[in-house]
C-alpha cells in the first residue's frame, strides 16, 4: 500500500493531467496482459484526441521511469509498445 501510494504520488508530481491519465490507463492495462496500444483508441477510451495522445505517449517515452514506450509502428494510428521497465 506505501508503495502505490508513492507511485501516485510521483505521478501527480510529474505528470500533466492527461499524461497521468495515459500512464494510469497503460498501467492498467498491462495488469490485462495487454502490451500494445494504438493512439486513437487510447484516445476513445479517455475522450482526448489522437494528437493529444501522441504527443504525451512520445513526452511519456523519455521520462516515464517504469513504463518502456516504445513507437512501434504507423498503420491508420500509432501504435506503441508498452512494458514495465525491467521486465
Amino acid at each position: 500500500m506505501d508503495r502505490h501510494m508513492t507511485t501516485a504520488s510521483r505521478i501527480r508530481e510529474g505528470y500533466n493531467g492527461s499524461q497521468e491519465r495515459i500512464v494510469l490507463y497503460l498501467r492498467t492495462a498491462l495488469r490485462k496482459g495487454k502490451f500494445y496500444f494504438k493512439s486513437k483508441y487510447i484516445a476513445r477510451d479517455l475522450g482526448l484526441s489522437s494528437k493529444e495522445v501522441g504527443t504525451n505517449m512520445a513526452i511519456l517515452a523519455e521520462i516515464c521511469e517504469d513504463l518502456e514506450i516504445i513507437r512501434w509502428s504507423y498503420s491508420n494510428s500509432t501504435t506503441w509498445m508498452v512494458t514495465p521497465r525491467g521486465a
